[in-house]
């Protein structure tokens, strides 16, 4: 299974330790004065310009970078399961971008990057070995990701840009509709109504509970937790047998899976038995894009407003 971090960037004078240090200098190029500062990121100083205009993003948060009001010319957050493609929720936000890889693989096409001129590259840690290549191309920066922060990760990309007004403004905005569309579930499906979310894939269960789809669900509108949840201490997604989804008590499902994964689920005795199954309180969702898109803001903020109508289904 192909896994999806959240990440984190750098920023000038952050607060904590992941970037540091604040500076300006200029840079001469075809006789165009170009504004640069001065950052500290998990390689060491670094001079980025200050308001760059053709970032090529690998590290996977390109939609943070569209918060902020910036168009990536070159991106990673490709579709987990097809790699030439973005995903659903990112189509348009992405629209005119040119993928050059996805943010989970190590290495990505140079001679993509190269052309489209960047002034400033963003990698993770994944793609570390390429650091050196990467920065004889462009500025480039390397971040330490922040495996279940990603409002953490949106204020640290919005101190680099200096553009904390927008990130806090989209966060207020995004916890007003999270928050209303929690209570309106709430409301219609009960206050101590429970919902699991999981990935079927190859035979295992990966279950979302502090990342992903699990954190819209929990933290984001508030809704009810099932007994029985493996807990999730980092990016890993918490791994369950048939025996560990039957110990789960939970009024809802939502599962994910692709066609074949799904189709070997409804075979499973275990699964045709689990409560939730024999009342029809399952909201079945394609692995792509579903999988991926509770770890992306954007993808987030799509889901609060879809959440209540993919339950509704159910019911119908």
């Amino acid at each position: 299974m192909k896994k999806r971090l959240l990440a984190a960037i750098l920023a000038c004078g952050l607060m904590g330790t992941m970037f540091t240090g604040c500076g300006s200098s200029t840079n001469t190029a075809e006789n165009t004065q170009v504004e640069m500062v001065t950052v500290t990121d998990a390689k060491g100083e670094v001079e980025i310009p200050a308001v760059p205009q053709r970032i090529v993003d690998l590290s996977g948060n390109s939609d943070m970078l569209s918060i902020l009001g910036y168009k990536v010319v070159g991106t990673a957050n490709s579709d987990a399961y097809d790699y030439t493609k973005f995903p659903t929720y990112l189509e348009e936000t992405l629209q005119g971008a040119e993928i050059v890889g996805y943010s989970m693989q190590d290495t990505m096409d140079i001679e993509k990057i190269m052309n489209l001129n960047p002034d400033l590259i963003v990698i993770s840690t994944v793609q570390e070995k390429m650091y050196d290549q990467l920065s004889e191309i462009a500025p480039t920066v390397m971040v330490q990701l922040e495996a279940l922060n990603w409002k953490s990760d949106l204020e640290a990309f919005a101190k680099v840009f200096n553009k904390g007004n927008e990130a806090q403004t989209w966060l207020t905005e995004y916890e007003v509709k999270a928050d209303a569309a929690g209570e309106k579930v709430r409301a219609e499906y009960g206050e101590d109504t429970s919902y699991l979310s999981f990935l079927a894939s190859g035979g295992q269960f990966y279950v979302f509970d502090g990342a992903g789809f699990g954190d819209v669900l929990y933290n984001d509108m508030d809704l009810v937790k099932p007994q029985g949840m493996p807990e999730q201490s980092d990016i890993s997604l918490p791994v369950v047998t048939y025996e560990g989804l039957a110990a789960i008590d939970t009024d809802y499902i939502f599962l994910m899976a692709t066609d074949a994964d799904l189709a070997k689920l409804e075979e499973n005795a275990v699964w045709n038995n689990l409560p939730a199954v024999k009342e029809g309180h399952v909201v079945t969702l394609p692995a792509s894009p579903y999988f991926n898109q509770g770890y992306s803001p954007i993808g987030k903020e799509l889901l609060v407003n879809e959440i209540g109508d993919m339950l509704n289904e159910t019911t119908k």
